[in-house]
């Protein structure tokens, strides 16, 4: 089967390439807005690697013509919100228009697999269900997705291709490239900082480990009934909400340390919602996915091995 990954350069995108090349024929696109490609030289040629910039419609055409893929694994994207916030023009070109653009040249019997985000739900004290829970995005990027799970749904049924519409939770685990939350907290710890400079600490998150993240695209790409000219709704998290103090607490017994918080008001948010849990009884009933490691199996395998790009490292461990 041939599976074009997009963002393969990223948190997700490696782990998610590494699932897929032993069985599948991949080809990873990525722009490498982080850098060099990520992977070890002795893997390069177990898949084809495509320099593209989602934001080029001429070049998504090329690259879909040339591979004519079975199966689309959309993840590239600006995900960090702050990002979102400062430069909306970069975010909306990249996860509206970028996305439009692969699903104007996806073929009629291409599975197309969006990763759309939990920040298309509007706030709730309750865990989110794809069907039930009201849509509010409260930030760009929640915005941005949110627009491209309509385009999903209008494309797929007007060029007829089946898709899933995967709603990610907190992706937590070795390689992020993002300076979210986690990756913060490792660099200040492996620096030698035991008093961290966070935002707040008493949002509850469903964190979801990267490896089942990669196993959960794999599945709603190779399995489950999608029929064309239809998209299925889907959230990819654990059903678990932690804390960011449960997770220091976590840390603190990990790496055999006394950790202490000092509030960095910078990343205070304007808004955020106290509660982001997933309900994914309809990802296990669909596609039979279920995950398998829990947060402190995260956290361990990223202390022992945070696989951080170096400017992560050296902007918060330096």
């Amino acid at each position: 089967m041939k599976i074009l990954v997009t963002g393969a350069n990223g948190f997700v995108g490696r782990t998610l390439c590494r699932a897929l090349y032993s069985e599948q024929a991949v080809y990873a696109i990525d722009n490498l807005r982080f850098g060099a490609l990520r992977f070890h030289p002795s893997e390069m040629s177990r898949f084809t690697f495509i320099h593209v910039d989602i934001r080029e419609p001429q070049q998504v055409r090329a690259v879909i013509d040339e591979t004519r893929p079975d199966a689309i694994i959309h993840l590239a994207a600006i995900h960090f919100i702050p990002e979102c916030e400062n430069d909306p023009e970069l975010a909306i070109s990249t996860n509206v228009m970028g996305t439009v653009a692969l699903l104007a040249h996806c073929p009629s019997n291409c599975r197309f697999v969006f990763a759309s985000s939990a920040a298309v739900y509007r706030p709730d004290q309750q865990p989110l269900v794809e069907d039930r829970s009201p849509l509010g995005p409260i930030d760009v990027y929640g915005l941005t997705k949110a627009h491209s799970e309509q385009y999903v749904h209008y494309l797929s049924r007007k060029r007829g291709f089946p898709a899933v519409i995967v709603r990610l939770f907190n992706v937590v685990g070795p390689g992020e490239t993002n300076p979210h939350v986690m990756p913060t907290i490792i660099t200040q710890l492996k620096s030698g900082r035991t008093t961290l400079k966070l935002g707040s600490i008493t949002p509850r998150r469903d964190f979801i480990h990267v490896t089942d993240t990669a196993s959960g695209f794999v599945a709603t790409t190779l399995h489950g009934d999608v029929p064309s000219r239809e998209a299925v709704t889907v959230n990819l998290g654990t059903g678990v909400a932690h804390s960011i103090a449960q997770v220091i607490d976590l840390l603190a017994e990990i790496s055999s340390q006394r950790i202490t918080v000092e509030l960095d008001e910078s990343r205070l948010r304007s808004v955020d919602n106290p509660l982001v849990v997933a309900d994914i009884s309809k990802m296990r009933s669909t596609f039979g996915w279920t995950p398998r490691y829990d947060l402190r199996a995260a956290l361990q395998g990223t202390w022992q091995d945070p696989d951080l790009p170096d400017y992560l490292v050296g902007g918060f461990g330096g």
